[in-house]
């Protein structure tokens, strides 16, 4: 996810991914509880932006919240999207600040690995220029792989995400993998995002590093907000982050 540059006084961001209230609101339908409140909620907590994936069967986040978000948020806005010419169109329309091009697949419970962008580039250039010419700055979701950071700076993106679910579930030798990664990219000129899996417990490493400017989490920071509060819960979160960002020894 995408935001504005970080400023010295806060040079890692957080985007707080908001899909998941909608999908508590769509388990019964109506309006409650509505996203796009929660996203107003997150940034006065704390938040630097905000995430939403719009899916292509719309489980959770549709059209209409993205609407609202891109007129209501006083903060960035970054779409998540799959690579298909129905979302590059949406975002076309749209203009959100940024967008975050993410695999998908239709039975898959949550996003499963990075983007295959050294296997897809031919298909993915055309769209990452399109978006970058239109005005909206372009991320792709990878794995902490090198083949695949090298051909998301030949491609023309401007930042890759890290996928950190790998790292979350606690497999062996995936920090290095993340530290390295990090570096390459930071190397090859784009700017470093991460996500996927993060938590109070294990963000601290991941924000430790230097060259990883934004972190984007969402399912952990709605589910904790059910007993905590979202302003309660984001607020931690950012604390968490400036905290390892200060001391990385810790």
């Amino acid at each position: 996810m995408t935001l504005s540059p970080a400023s010295p006084a806060r040079a890692l961001r957080l985007g707080v991914n908001i899909d998941h209230v909608a999908t508590v609101r769509n388990a019964r339908g109506g309006t409650h509880p509505d996203p796009v409140a929660a996203a107003i909620a997150a940034v006065a907590a704390g938040a630097d932006g905000i995430t939403a994936h719009l899916r292509e069967d719309r489980r959770h986040i549709r059209d209409a919240d993205l609407a609202r978000l891109r007129a209501e948020i006083a903060a960035p806005l970054n779409m998540e999207m799959a690579a298909t010419d129905e979302m590059v169109a949406i975002a076309l329309d749209l203009r959100p600040h940024a967008c975050c091009i993410v695999p998908e697949r239709r039975a898959e419970i949550t996003t499963e690995g990075g983007l295959d962008v050294a296997g897809q580039a031919a298909a993915l250039a055309p769209q990452v220029r399109v978006l970058r010419e239109a005005g909206i700055r372009v991320s792709l979701f990878v794995d902490p792989d090198p083949a695949q950071i090298a051909a998301s700076a030949a491609i023309g993106a401007a930042v890759v995400e890290l996928h950190t679910g790998a790292y979350a579930e606690g497999r062996a030798g995936e920090y290095e993998r993340l530290r390295r990664a990090a570096a390459q990219a930071d190397e090859a000129g784009l700017e470093v995002h991460a996500g996927h899996g993060l938590t109070y417990g294990n963000v601290g490493p991941i924000a430790a590093l230097p060259q990883v400017v934004e972190l984007n989490i969402g399912h952990f920071l709605i589910g904790q907000a059910i007993f905590d509060g979202l302003a309660a819960t984001v607020a931690r979160m950012r604390q968490c982050m400036d905290a390892a960002r200060k001391f990385p020894e810790l």
